[in-house]
């Protein structure tokens, strides 16, 4: 995310139960970011759908839009896909 130079940080305490913290926390290493950079990104997500804009999505994510466009599979394609790979 692009910071404006002229905005400052500002710190902010949440009381969470341990559990949801150490989730938070094991997430965000999954993700290689911070829990802060997490939450905001959460914020910034609120804000873009309420205005109307479409949230940013990760480059991979933004690549798979529209990929299947005019394909004829369907949901039992992919339902008889699965249970073919599961046998």
């Amino acid at each position: 995310m692009l910071y404006n130079m002229y905005v400052m940080d500002t710190k902010l305490t949440l009381r969470l139960e341990d559990t949801l913290i150490r989730q938070a926390k094991q997430e965000a290493r999954r993700r290689g970011k911070s829990v802060s950079q997490m939450v905001s990104d959460y914020f910034n997500s609120l804000k873009a759908g309420e205005s109307g804009k479409k949230p940013i999505l990760p480059p991979v994510t933004a690549s798979l839009i529209g990929i299947l466009k005019g394909s004829k599979l369907s949901e039992e394609d992919y339902k008889k896909f699965l249970r073919e790979k599961h046998r």
